[in-house]
């Protein structure tokens, strides 16, 4: 923020009623509460973090926030699954709800929204972690394929839109033989019930079985895939990893793959092809019904029906 450490005053209080008086006697542009959780009132009974303490302080927070037109910023814990602990009631009463989300081990982080009153929720801040502090990423798809291994079989590359911004996101697939009773289905970044769909696709209509195989998948650099558009990058991927043989490392997949196999086309098109010329892509698989008019330079698109034609495409049968 580039401001001096005088400026930033700490208060250590958890009692609701001390922290609004000592913020209302003092002008402040934007103030921390860490946590939530850790914050009660006198008027209610019950420990700081159950239901009524948690909704009450907040609404309270939110009630000051307008009348002073001070920013507080709520820290609040969250779940093993990912979400915010506590009551329901909390997300609806903010105006903005953001996730700092990265694995513990990644230098960068991502700043997502998932409610947010004044604008889109799509948009997403990509960090990385310097001794200066966290510093804005310019050019997320550069991060996200930076370490990308050439010729490596099990890997493809598809295009994200996060709000306005597309991102080029590398997908790690690996089948090997089951060392246990019962195959393994570990994804991460990926939905679990979407990678069994997909699996039953290749392995009904287009030969693959996976049945005796584990399967890993991962979405590089802690991204989290929620659109439809990497499906084709998910399949070619783990067709890589059975079959052993890499695909083009300048390539980029996109489309939605169907029960019947076919591919399906995605939207926004021409915005990803763009970013993936600018990141020196030189072709891109594609649903034949979504190859836009109007072509990319530097990009050869090829169009495909089904999986069945891209793997011939891919692997020459």
């Amino acid at each position: 923020l580039h401001g001096s450490a005088e400026d930033v005053a700490l208060l250590n209080e958890t009692l609701l009623e001390t922290i609004i008086a000592t913020a209302g006697s003092q002008r402040l542009d934007a103030i921390v509460i860490d946590s939530i959780q850790t914050v009660f009132t006198s008027d209610l009974e019950g420990a700081p973090g159950n239901v009524g303490q948690v909704r009450e302080c907040a609404a309270r927070l939110m009630r000051f926030a307008k009348e002073t037109e001070t920013t507080v910023f709520a820290v609040g814990h969250v779940t093993k699954g990912g979400g915010i602990a506590g009551p329901k009631t909390l997300e609806h009463i903010v105006d903005t709800v953001l996730y700092f989300e990265g694995e513990g081990m990644l230098e960068h982080r991502v700043l997502r929204a998932t409610k947010n009153r004044f604008g889109s929720v799509d948009e997403i801040g990509v960090f990385r972690m310097t001794e200066e502090g966290l510093l804005a990423v310019e050019n997320p798809s550069e991060l996200f394929l930076g370490d990308r291994l050439h010729n490596s079989s099990g890997s493809a590359v598809t295009a994200l839109l996060e709000g306005t911004r597309p991102v080029l996101i590398e997908i790690q697939g690996l089948a090997a033989k089951a060392g246990y009773g019962t195959p393994q289905r570990v994804s991460t970044g990926y939905d679990a019930r979407r990678l069994a769909l997909l699996l039953a696709v290749l392995d009904k209509r287009a030969g693959l079985s996976f049945s005796q195989l584990d399967v890993f998948l991962n979405v590089v650099g802690g991204v989290r895939m929620q659109e439809p558009a990497g499906d084709l990058a998910v399949a070619s991927a783990l067709a890589s990893s059975v079959y052993d043989r890499p695909v083009a490392n300048s390539a980029i997949f996109l489309g939605e793959v169907g029960l019947g196999g076919e591919i399906r086309p995605v939207s926004q098109t021409e915005r990803r092809l763009g970013e993936a010329a600018k990141m020196g892509m030189t072709s891109a698989y594609m649903a034949e019904r979504g190859i836009p008019k109007r072509g990319t330079r530097g990009i050869e698109i090829v169009g495909v029906r089904t999986i069945n034609d891209l793997f011939r495409q891919l692997f020459n049968g």
